[in-house]
């Protein structure tokens, strides 16, 4: 694939580039900034953008808006957002869209080599990968009419699985169930929560369910 990287760690963001271009992938740009990032994107357009949330001059939100901003420009570049902190509110945002592509890990999972570089493919192959860290903030809910609480917990296994971008049979091999046992929990999640999902692909399915986990 080819990606773009913004990280204003220089260690972090050559890691990042090295890492890629020994896998295989071109790296056709690094940025420190989400001026830089936008400047980049709109000159060549990539396959994915690897974006920080926090990004100079403020140390905020610079990368997420611009992650933000490529989306709505450019909805067919997938975006892979980075960030040091569970931030909800950020991971809402991304969800506002109809498209699948989409991404937030914590920075700890880039640790992981293989996890990072399997959600860098899903999310360029137009699916999504959602941190499990942010996927469990996302499912915690406290009030008492909490439609989370009529889930059993394997459909809550299931829905935590599909939250992370999963399809149905990685779900099944994941939870050592077959593949229609899968589509059936499934099939009653949505009952339960009260979904109704248009269109097909496996990512509507999963951001309508991140959205309504996210409201």
């Amino acid at each position: 694939m080819r990606v773009i990287l913004a990280e204003d760690s220089t260690l972090l963001r050559e890691g990042l580039v090295r890492l890629l271009v020994e896998e295989g992938h071109e790296v056709t740009a690094a940025v420190g900034t989400g001026t830089e990032l936008l400047a980049a994107v709109r000159a060549d357009p990539p396959d994915v953008v690897v974006a920080d949330v926090r990004m100079p001059p403020t140390h905020t939100d610079e990368g997420l808006r611009a992650a933000l901003e490529i989306r709505r420009e450019r909805p067919e570049v997938g975006v892979l957002v980075l960030s040091q902190y569970v931030e909800r509110r950020y991971a809402t945002e991304l969800l506002t869209g109809d498209s699948g592509a989409v991404g937030y890990l914590l920075k700890d999972r880039v640790a992981q080599v293989d996890e990072f570089l399997d959600a860098l493919e899903r999310v360029g192959e137009g699916r999504t990968a959602f941190d499990p860290e942010v996927v469990r903030r996302l499912l915690v809910r406290t009030t008492h009419t909490d439609p989370l609480a009529r889930l059993t917990p394997r459909e809550g296994e299931v829905l935590a699985a599909m939250a992370q971008g999963h399809t149905n049979a990685a779900i099944a091999g994941r939870l050592h169930v077959s593949r229609s046992a899968v589509e059936k929990h499934i099939n009653a999640i949505f009952d339960k929560l009260e979904l109704t999902v248009g269109g097909e692909g496996y990512s509507k399915r999963v951001l309508a369910v991140l959205r309504h986990l996210g409201s």
